[in-house]
């Protein structure tokens, strides 16, 4: 009797190491989805045309085909969630070294009321057109922040905050992408038949546009001054970021979108962005020389693990049922877009005169 106990519970304990290894490989497989769909999102990145939306935009695009072709891989799902959510975080405390705090407070506070207006016209003209729509609130509030602060970050960000579904989330990162790269595209070609000077031009561009990447790409062809001077516009409404989720949260308790009883854990991955935003602008750009190349070398990894990131949340997305959800969103989005350049062209033409 005994030695048949024993052996019941070395067979149980055998199959529960068993278990956990294939858990553990699947979680590894599904890791691996989300590595090779995010390698693949680079290369279709060198493409010409797809060399316009980005890493980020072309993994989503992958990722969403898969879904649609072969469905969700849901053996993978944890390898899978561990990418859009764990990954996601992390890549978000690597994103704050692109972020230089100590630039922001001796040179950029000029440029961040500029900044605030821009998020608090962007996110509540946003809501407005997409409640006239009748559009999907949860998409237009996180289109809304994304147009105002700094696109697919800010999206993935504040999703936690707001509770938002994945599937809400992959496709407000899809439409901030697109959209930001016909702007991008559209500034370029707006700069010899506009009456801007560099600097000017390159303050338009940091104050209105969605992503970084978006900016860069607009103000590099107006020069390096210009460039500079976009960059730090819009480094100041990534540093906006911070207290705007404070103020989601606050509002998420204030309007019963959860219990009032509740507590919101602050996300401590924007604990590590500002962290991260510290150790780069005071540690590593004062005590240290850190060649450039290395600098390049971290943005590239930060930017394939949020692409990472991304895939995992592509893979949630069913256009069958998303199609009429997203496209009200859109259009508001859109309309705030071509507001917020208009505005904020009239301003800098004032100001910057």
């Amino acid at each position: 009797m005994i030695i048949k106990t024993k052996k019941y519970f070395l067979v149980a304990r055998t199959i529960k190491q068993s278990n956990k290894l294939t858990s553990y490989r699947l979680m590894a497989e599904g890791i691996g989805l989300t590595f090779v769909i995010a390698l693949c999102g680079y290369g279709m990145a060198q493409i010409p045309g797809f060399n316009y939306i980005g890493p980020l935009a072309s993994a989503i695009i992958i990722a969403v085909i898969y879904r649609q072709i072969w469905g969700y891989p849901e053996k993978l799902r944890s390898g899978i969630q561990f990418s859009s959510k764990n990954l996601l975080r992390f890549a978000i405390i690597l994103y704050g070294l692109k972020l230089n705090i100590d630039t922001v407070f001796h040179q950029g506070f000029g440029l961040l009321s500029l900044d605030i207006g821009t998020i608090v016209f962007s996110i509540f003209l946003t809501i407005l057109l997409a409640k006239w729509l009748k559009a999907d609130f949860s998409i237009s509030l996180l289109l809304g922040i994304g147009t105002g602060v700094c696109g697919a970050a800010a999206i993935a960000a504040v999703s936690p905050i707001l509770k938002s579904k994945e599937e809400d989330t992959a496709i407000g990162v899809g439409i901030i992408a697109l959209i930001g790269t016909v702007f991008s595209i559209a500034y370029i070609t707006l700069r010899s038949f506009i009456n801007l000077t560099d600097i000017q031009f390159g303050t338009w561009a940091g104050i209105s546009l969605h992503e970084i990447a978006h900016v860069a790409l607009a103000a590099a062809p107006a020069g390096e001054d210009a460039l500079a001077i976009g960059l730090l516009a819009k480094l100041g409404r990534v540093f906006l970021l911070v207290p705007l989720s404070m103020i989601l949260m606050y509002w998420m308790k204030r309007t019963g979108k959860i219990q009032p009883d509740t507590k919101i854990e602050f996300p401590s991955f924007l604990i590590g962005f500002i962290l991260m935003s510290f150790f780069g602008s005071y540690v590593l750009g004062k005590n240290f020389f850190v060649p450039e190349h290395v600098m390049s070398y971290i943005s590239n990894v930060t930017t394939f693990i949020l692409s990472m990131a991304m895939v995992g949340l592509g893979l949630n997305v069913n256009l069958k049922e998303l199609r009429k959800k997203a496209i009200k969103p859109l259009f508001a989005m859109f309309i705030t877009s071509i507001l917020l350049s208009f505005l904020t062209f009239i301003i800098v033409s004032l100001i910057l005169n």
